[in-house]
């Protein structure tokens, strides 16, 4: 027995360490930043979601999993600051809000994982080079879908046939180029249903919203379309407080918008978006690479009705069109 002895003691050397490293790395609780450019009230009921389908894919906060929270409150200059302060953080994975916080997210880390939830055209803002193959650490969802803009604007027409001019007003924080293929994409739909275009560029992250809708309401414009971005969902309560005022009809691109009193929202069910998310974050902590998780688009559309907000502004939804609505506020 003592020739076999150091044999045996080897042997179980060998078999014991590498379960004790694997059971060492088992132990690491895995760190998720979240990068904000708005604020938690802005995001309330979707981070609720991210967070429900993280538990239902085993990931428990304040269990298994640390979620570490950074929110810019609409202040773009403080996101380096935080993105930097996540990857001092040894995160193992960065979940961004929007393009601005994408992209401060990129800027301070290649390495770590990122994965957006609400951005624009991630591929005209840089972070990927196709939603198939993302390549580098990004990918995620993108809030954008090619039929989105005509939608809103058939939604406008049919409830209020008379109007002919619309104003746009788009979101600062969106940059050119991604705002330039939406913009071109309304454009096209409201060619198709005789509607004359008047865009308003509102270039700052502190808007001037009453010169905004002074100039739509003297150029006689007889509704409203919101363009997404995080400046103006941030400010959704003055807009749809000046909106109600002007008596002007207006459709949103964030539910958000109608919870404050808005008339209309269509878009993505970004609930779903954020949930998607957290399938994400979970393929990137068991070993996938985000170069390889393709970028997906909605696949969930809401449409949503305040009749409160219509009643406001005198204004009659037509039975067709609430017949059609996922939900109707009353």
């Amino acid at each position: 027995m003592a020739i076999f002895l150091p044999f045996i003691l080897t042997l179980a050397a060998a078999i014991l360490t590498p379960l004790s490293a694997e059971a060492q790395q088992a132990g690491k609780v895995p760190r998720i930043g979240y990068l904000s450019s708005t604020s938690l009230s802005a995001e309330s009921s979707r981070l609720d979601g991210f967070r429900q389908a993280l538990r239902e894919l085993g990931h428990v906060e304040g269990e298994n999993i640390v979620l570490e929270y950074r929110f810019a409150e609409g202040k773009f200059d403080r996101l380096p600051g935080l993105a930097a302060e996540l990857v001092g953080l040894k995160v193992d994975v960065i979940v961004t809000t929007g393009s601005p916080a994408t992209r401060a997210a990129q800027q301070a880390t290649r390495t770590i994982p990122l994965v957006m939830t609400v951005v624009g055209d991630p591929i005209a803002d840089g972070f990927i080079t196709s939603l198939a193959k993302p390549g580098g650490n990004i990918t995620g969802l993108t809030q954008i879908s090619r039929e989105l803009s005509g939608k809103r604007l058939e939604l406008l027409k049919e409830a209020f046939p008379k109007i002919s001019r619309v104003a746009v007003f788009v979101d600062p924080a969106v940059t050119a180029r991604a705002s330039g293929s939406v913009k071109q994409e309304t454009q096209m739909a409201a060619e198709a249903l005789g509607i004359k275009l008047q865009f308003l560029e509102l270039g700052d992250p502190n808007p001037d919203l009453d010169g905004a809708f002074r100039r739509a309401t003297s150029q006689r414009a007889g509704a409203l379309v919101i363009l997404p971005g995080p400046v103006l969902l941030l400010h959704r309560k003055r807009i749809v407080d000046l909106a109600a005022k002007s008596r002007l009809p207006a459709i949103y691109p964030h539910g958000e918008f109608v919870e404050a009193g808005g008339l209309m929202f269509y878009g993505p069910d970004f609930v779903d978006l954020y949930r998607r998310a957290a399938i994400y974050v979970d393929k990137i902590l068991k070993g996938r690479k985000p170069a390889d998780l393709p970028v997906e688009q909605p696949t969930k559309f809401e449409f949503i009705i305040n009749l409160k907000a219509a009643k406001q502004i005198g204004l009659t939804i037509p039975p067709n069109l609430l017949a059609r609505a996922d939900k109707v506020i009353k």
